[in-house]
């Protein structure tokens, strides 16, 4: 028989966060988060998603045991401001028996047909800078601290229930030795002097902070025209900037700006820490900061997390100057391995930016939908 139990308390948050960890006991490419900060994601008095969101965290039993979990969601912006009557399931997890899954999904639906809505759509988390999408190849790949990883068979259980692909992401990796300079030097010197563009380079956490909020204004203005978009609040950019800014090797941020300093373009960059988190098994102490501090300082994988150009200034070519500052610093730095982060398939601009780094796509996930 299986029954689910809402997860209410730190000890039931807690079993909910783990259960992945038995999951995926001995899976190479699957790489666990740290369990303190997950419960700090749920946690309605520190994250600012919830503001804007409500969320019910879902524990599968069967025989006694877990067997699976999945977060209900509603995102009220997206609901109210851009009027999709979307109840959202992320953090979804479960054995390979249907019938779990079927029963967990359900109380995704109760939560959409309880406020009006019109369907479910995951996996996917509070907003676009949580982890999104199945996993529908790269199975033989490892994952990364900003994606989900899942067995084979989570996506021929939704296609079983009857939902469909709804939106499709690409993950693509190239060498560093694929980037030639001679793609992006001679456009860099030309937008600089056309446009009157500079970059803007850091050395200290404590020099970035200061434009932190205009790159999340912009993030905001870059990104609106996608279908999946959902802005970021005031609220939210605080708990991002003090959450991950101070973690991220001010070196791999950059950004460009124009002659009255306003930031027309930016960049993030993280190094992997795949490796580290499988180590550390989902705790920083004792050691579990030691193996994340050494891959900050010493990978040599870089995952392009965030790249963004207003609208102004996109089709200018400005990212050659974002691409010529990371030429320098990654040759430095000794990078061997670049890789980018799961993209929408149709964004086509996005992908076009690549293209002379011949990229090789190596992971496909996609969400899944279906109407209540």
């Amino acid at each position: 028989m299986i029954t689910i139990q809402e997860a209410k308390t730190k000890k039931e948050l807690t079993d909910y966060i783990k259960f992945p960890f038995s999951l995926y006991k001995n899976n190479k490419y699957w790489v666990p988060p740290i369990i303190a900060d997950e419960l700090e994601t749920f946690d309605k008095t520190k994250n600012p998603a919830f503001e804007n969101a409500e969320a019910y965290f879902y524990i599968a039993y069967k025989d006694n045991k877990i067997v699976g979990r999945i977060a209900a969601i509603i995102n009220w912006s997206e609901v109210n401001d851009q009027q999709k009557k979307k109840v959202r399931f992320g953090w979804f997890d479960v054995i390979d028996d249907i019938e779990v899954t079927k029963a967990l999904l359900e109380k995704v639906y109760e939560l959409g047909r309880k406020n009006n809505l019109e369907h479910v759509e995951g996996p996917m988390g509070f907003s676009n800078l949580d982890k999104v999408g199945v996993l529908t190849e790269g199975f033989d790949e490892i994952g990364t601290m900003i994606t989900w990883y899942n067995h084979p068979y989570y996506a021929s259980h939704f296609e079983q229930l009857g939902y469909s692909v709804e939106k499709k992401y690409l993950e693509s990796k190239f060498p560093f030795e694929n980037v030639k300079p001679e793609f992006f030097e001679k456009a860099n010197d030309l937008v600089k002097r056309r446009y009157q563009l500079s970059p803007l380079n850091f050395k200290t956490t404590k020099e970035v902070m200061p434009h932190v909020d205009k790159m999340f204004d912009l993030f905001n203005e870059s990104y609106a025209s996608l279908s999946s978009f959902v802005a970021i609040s005031d609220i939210q950019k605080e708990y991002f900037k003090k959450k991950y800014i101070s973690f991220i090797n001010p070196e791999f941020i950059k950004f460009v700006e124009d002659k009255d300093h306003n930031i027309v373009a930016f960049s993030i960059v993280m190094p992997s820490f795949s490796e580290a988190l499988q180590k550390s098994k989902g705790k920083l102490f004792p050691f579990g900061f030691l193996h994340l501090l050494k891959a900050k300082n010493q990978s040599k994988d870089m995952i392009f997390y965030l790249i963004g150009v207003h609208p102004d200034y996109q089709n200018k070519a400005v990212t050659a100057i974002i691409f010529n500052e990371y030429y320098h610093t990654f040759k430095e730095k000794g990078v061997v391995n670049c890789f980018r982060t799961p993209e929408l398939a149709d964004n086509l601009a996005i992908h076009n930016l690549w293209k002379h780094f011949n990229p090789v796509v190596h992971k496909r996930r996609c969400t899944f939908l279906k109407n209540l």
